[in-house]
């Protein structure tokens, strides 16, 4: 049986790697729930699709081991994370990558994600594919300008249109 996987979807999410993630669980048999970085369950896409996730990132807290892997669906949100990082959403996303690293949980993620999860404290040591502008950001983890890597059960890429680079891996992974 597959395992299960969280995707927490910022507000607003990236459309194409959005669907690029759940049109290939679909596809491959592998159940996964949305959760929006949000306080509601509506949120947008980058070009203003509407969309309603399956539950808020609160609702994920302390839910860790309900679930094998998660994945970090990357946004415009993330740009101005700085500004927002006290909303009670984002403080419930950074505990959640938090925990779920800790656990050894699959992660997986595009964009900013490396970064991401880096803020969070789970990356040092870990290989890590992201955008070169949030490259920097990256002092524990190693960055890199490879369209994605896998190292250990850290699954990045380094934006929405390499995501198919490391799909095939993280299929393979998930329905180990």
């Amino acid at each position: 049986m597959a395992k299960k996987v969280a995707v927490v979807a910022v507000n607003p999410v990236n459309g194409f790697g959005l669907f690029e993630y759940l049109e290939t669980f679909y596809e491959n048999g592998i159940p996964c729930k949305v959760f929006a970085v949000a306080n509601s369950k509506e949120i947008k896409s980058n070009s203003g699709i509407a969309l309603v996730a399956d539950d808020v990132i609160a609702h994920l807290k302390g839910r860790e081991d309900e679930f094998d892997a998660l994945v970090f669906a990357c946004g415009d949100a993330v740009p101005v994370f700085q500004q927002n990082a006290e909303k009670p959403y984002n403080v419930d996303l950074m505990a959640v990558l938090k925990a779920f690293g800790e656990k050894g949980k699959i992660m997986i993620g595009h964009c900013a994600a490396a970064m991401m999860f880096e803020f969070a404290g789970i990356t040092t040591g870990r290989k890590l594919a992201l955008h070169p502008l949030a490259k920097t950001a990256i002092q524990k983890g190693k960055a890199t300008d490879e369209d994605s890597v896998t190292d250990g059960n850290f699954y990045t890429a380094k934006d929405e249109h390499t995501i198919r680079t490391m799909l095939p891996k993280v299929v393979e992974e998930l329905k180990k």
